[in-house]
This record gives C-alpha cells, sequence and structure tokens, in this order.
C-alpha cells in the first residue's frame, strides 16, 4: 500500500470503501496505489466560474475534511463551530463518490507524502498560471477548499515565489481567526462566521473582529440580507467566490444552499 495512513482510516470508512467496491465492481484498493495525477480542480462550480468575467481562472484544492478520516482533523475549529452538519461533503453514506475518494486519497497523500505533494502542488499552480495567461485571465487559487489549513506554515516562500512569478493570488475562507500572514496581498483570509452558542468559539470571533478580518456570513434567506451586521456594511457574495476583493472590515453575506438550508445550530442567520 502507498500510503501508510490507509490502516488508520476508521471502521466507517473502510466499510463504505467495501460497499463501494461492491457497487461498482473496481477494485477501490487500486486508486491507493498510486499517486493523484491532479491536485487542483479547475473552475468546477458556478460560483467561481462567474469569476472568469472579472479576468479570473480559480483553482481550488479539495481535501476531505474535518476528522472524516477518523484520525487526522484538518478542521481544527469545526466542533466548536458547529459546522461539520453543513458541511457541503458527506461521508457514512454506505458508499462514496469518485470525488470524495479521490478527496481521502488527496488527504492521506498530504499526511504520508508531503515534500512531494507541495513539490506536485507548486509545479501544477505554475503550469496552471502560465496557461490561465495565454487565456488572457489571472490565476487564483483557494487551497482550503473543504479544510482549514494553515498554509502560511508550509507553503508560503513558495506563495510569494509563485506572486511574484505569475501573480498568482491565494485566498481562502478559515474559521482560525489567530494566523498570521505576513502579506494579505498574497494570501487573502476571510473568516467564516458561525452564530453558535459556543464560549470558545466567540472567542474566535472576537479575535476576527479585532483584528480587522473579513466576515463570511451565511444567511438563510437572501431577500432579507441586512444593511449591516456587528456593526459592519454588508456586501452580497454570491456573485463571485473572489473574497481578496470585497472590503476588509465588512461582512460578505452568502445565502444557505444545499444542508445548510435546514442548519439551525447557528451556523446559519435567520
Amino acid at each position: 500500500m502507498l500510503y501508510q495512513s490507509y490502516n488508520k482510516l476508521n471502521q466507517r470508512i473502510l466499510k463504505d470503501l467495501e460497499k463501494t467496491n461492491n457497487r461498482t465492481g473496481k477494485p477501490f484498493k487500486d486508486m491507493f496505489n498510486k499517486y493523484p495525477g491532479k491536485l487542483l480542480s479547475i473552475d468546477l462550480d458556478a460560483k467561481t466560474i462567474k469569476g472568469n468575467k472579472k479576468g479570473y481562472k480559480t483553482g481550488i484544492l479539495y481535501l476531505a475534511p474535518a476528522n472524516t478520516l477518523g484520525f487526522y482533523n484538518l478542521c481544527p475549529n469545526a466542533v466548536i463551530a458547529q459546522c461539520e452538519k453543513a458541511c457541503l461533503y458527506t461521508a457514512g453514506r454506505g458508499r462514496f463518490s469518485s470525488v470524495e475518494l479521490s478527496r481521502i486519497r488527496k488527504t492521506l497523500y498530504w499526511i504520508d507524502h508531503r515534500e512531494r505533494f507541495l513539490k506536485q502542488l507548486y509545479n501544477e499552480i505554475e503550469r496552471e498560471s502560465i496557461k490561465a495567461a495565454k487565456a488572457g485571465y489571472k490565476f487564483v487559487v483557494r487551497l482550503n477548499g473543504t479544510s482549514d489549513i494553515r498554509w502560511e506554515n508550509y507553503f508560503y516562500k513558495e506563495m510569494v515565489s509563485l506572486n511574484k512569478k505569475y501573480g498568482v493570488v491565494f485566498y481562502d475562507y478559515t474559521k482560525i481567526a489567530n494566523r498570521k500572514i505576513p502579506n494579505n496581498k498574497v494570501y487573502d483570509l476571510t473568516f467564516s462566521y458561525s452564530g453558535v452558542q459556543s464560549l470558545h468559539y466567540k472567542k474566535q470571533i472576537d479575535k476576527a473582529l479585532q483584528a480587522g478580518m473579513r466576515l463570511a456570513t451565511v444567511f438563510r434567506d437572501k431577500s432579507k440580507f441586512p444593511k449591516q451586521f456587528l456593526g459592519r456594511e454588508v456586501v452580497p457574495g454570491d456573485e463571485t467566490d473572489l473574497r481578496f476583493l470585497d472590503p476588509v472590515n465588512s461582512v460578505v453575506a452568502l445565502y444557505a444552499k444545499g444542508q445548510a438550508i435546514n442548519d439551525y445550530t447557528g451556523f446559519v442567520i435567520d
């Protein structure tokens, strides 16, 4: 087995993998004996595609979020923010889609072969940025499509290099308010707000407000977006995913979609 951490996967995932194997007739373990051919997803959803009209091509890295694997948590504040149930990524449904299998494999790749992972990531971003420029676009990257990794601790020098050479801008949503980014023109962060009644998470919100971070907030009713929230101007956030273009100190209003529509933990604001 190429990935040593495969044997650490929790029993629920292993059972679901087996069910996937029985459903498809394909030996799922084969995919865990090779490296992913590609890490980034380019303009795969309608929201990022909208960014094309503003001159941007978007690449997103999707991994298995939170404690999906059962032994490694990629979203350290997911529990106190109570966002796991509303997460677009779901597991434990009795089987996995090819997309979910791919994200699990990429996560094991990150855990077990990090140096190779980061080298591949750099080369891929470099290649896609050159390709985007030839087509008349600027290339931007979200490394935490379904995770909340402190990339500044692993990839910041590479971010600076790619920004200087090709103008690549990195941006992410995060639930960790005390992240230290030397230059937000290279790596821009938007704090993901949640109204859950959690003292620990309220401390994160206070830190984000004190630091002047932009807040992304999910509202249940699109027609009832307030003009102000927490004393800040509210700006629409569903036109594109290009958060680094939104004003600092603003609240970016997103409307609930998918499973979030029925979420009443406090993550979605009524």
